[in-house]
């Protein structure tokens, strides 16, 4: 039995099909890192990528190094987001102050903590196995 068919009122995109799907799900894609680049921490976080995924290329022993001094960077990058795609949630449903619209917030700020804690943590036993005798 096929499943029914989503209401195409409801969200264009659930009723396309192959390639047209991939290439609008693209540009939503695009549509949240221009989003994701209103956010001042976003911006900072990205010119902080533009500095150390070239600076892997150096620091990093081997091809596992590199990709995981890499892939912190762009961990950071994607945490980034989700905490701002949280925050614009929870301020659509409206300003007033509320203690789990607090807590959400919160958790999505610490989540970018340690995923930043993560990545400098990476980067500082890096840089030591590349400069220690």
């Amino acid at each position: 039995m096929q499943p029914p068919e989503p209401d195409p009122s409801v969200n264009p995109q659930k009723s396309r099909r192959g390639l047209a799907r991939i290439w609008h799900a693209g540009g939503y894609s695009l549509a949240g890192l221009r989003a994701g680049w209103q956010e001042a921490a976003f911006r900072q976080e990205v010119w902080m990528a533009v500095v150390l995924v070239p600076a892997a290329f150096w620091v990093g022993q081997g091809w596992l190094a590199r990709s995981v001094l890499i892939g912190t960077v762009v961990f950071v990058l994607v945490v980034e987001l989700l905490n701002s795609g949280i925050e614009a949630a929870i301020d659509r449903v409206g300003p007033e102050w509320h203690l789990h619209a607090k807590r959400a917030k919160d958790m999505g700020s610490a989540a970018v903590l340690l995923s930043l804690l993560l990545c400098g943590g990476t980067w500082v036993a890096a840089l030591w196995q590349r400069i220690a005798p």
